[in-house]
């Protein structure tokens, strides 16, 4: 009875496609789970991550659960989670990829799971850093550590999904920093984010994390336009 009451006024919808939720579905449904471009590059040769990255930064693997398009399933789970406080898409993405993850060979040696960071004011202002249950959940399936403390974002840039390509680059420019090095030296780093556009976020991160010592890295992400 309680139940079906609290569906009556505050009724379980897909965080894709908005419909109802039968009592079987959680969070997204049937249809759009069966829908979601899914990529399967960390079990595939042909990894478009990797070749995103060829000759820009040094990764020992990289990959993206789902494909990004406008308009698509995709862009609504994405902003759902970034502007209406559905953070739990994250973590549900994050188990996803995490039970995929761990039966893949090249991701059994991560020892830290580190998230993009948000800029204060901005996490400050949305309450939550969209990636950090993403990450955590990975962490756990891999079991790694989970470390937020290592990178920071010292400069506040817009929202980079709609922006024109060389304004994403000139963005990510000098706008992360890393603190207590020491907690990642000689270990395999997974970084995680949300989507890969140009990479130009993500190359960034990296070039700044490899100024600890010793120090492998690998990437994963919710999505890849």
């Amino acid at each position: 009875m309680l139940k079906n009451l609290l569906n009556l006024f505050f009724p379980k919808v897909c965080y894709a496609c908005s419909h109802l939720l039968t009592d079987n579905e959680n969070h997204i449904c049937t249809t759009c789970r069966h829908n979601l471009p899914v990529t399967d590059f960390h079990f595939e040769n042909n990894n478009t991550v990797e070749k995103v990255f060829y000759g820009r930064i040094k990764l020992e693997q990289a990959t993206a659960l789902l494909k990004f398009e406008k308009k698509g399933i995709v862009q609504q789970l994405l902003h759902n989670l970034k502007y209406r406080s559905h953070e739990t898409i994250s973590k549900v993405l994050g188990e996803w990829l995490g039970n995929e993850l761990k039966n893949v060979e090249g991701y059994s040696t991560i020892d830290i799971v580190i998230p993009v960071p948000l800029h204060k004011n901005k996490l400050r202002k949305r309450g939550y850093n969209q990636v950090a249950k993403f990450g955590v959940e990975i962490a756990k399936a891999l079991n790694a550590e989970y470390i937020d403390s290592v990178l920071v974002k010292t400069t506040a840039t817009k929202t980079q999904v709609f922006k024109k390509r060389i304004s994403r680059w000139n963005n990510s420019n000098e706008v992360f920093a890393i603190k207590n090095k020491v907690l990642i030296k000689g270990k395999h780093i997974l970084l995680v984010d949300d989507i890969i556009t140009t990479g130009a976020t993500i190359e960034s991160c990296v070039n700044i994390l490899i100024k600890a010592e010793d120090v492998k890295i690998s990437v994963a992400t919710m999505a890849i336009a």
